[in-house]
């Protein structure tokens, strides 16, 4: 994550109390800015959410086709 690109801008949002006590002690034992970490975490889960087309093309295809065998594993 390049930081001289990046263009911040202020949000607000809610969080479970204990999880975001717990991210303000690892920022800190990590030595970065809240900030900076949400930025990375966000950029972090949409790469992890954003399936290739094509991977996911495949996938139905694959589950499509062996539809019939996976019903019968799943007993």
């Amino acid at each position: 994550m390049n930081n001289e690109k990046m263009k911040l801008t202020k949000f607000a949002t809610q969080v479970d109390l204990d999880v975001l006590k717990a991210f303000r002690t690892y920022a800190k034992e990590e030595g970065k800015s809240i900030s900076r970490l949400v930025t990375e975490a966000l950029s972090e889960y949409l790469k992890r959410k954003q399936v290739r087309p094509a991977f996911k093309s495949a996938m139905e295809e694959v589950l499509s086709e062996n539809e019939e065998l996976l019903k019968r594993l799943a007993k």
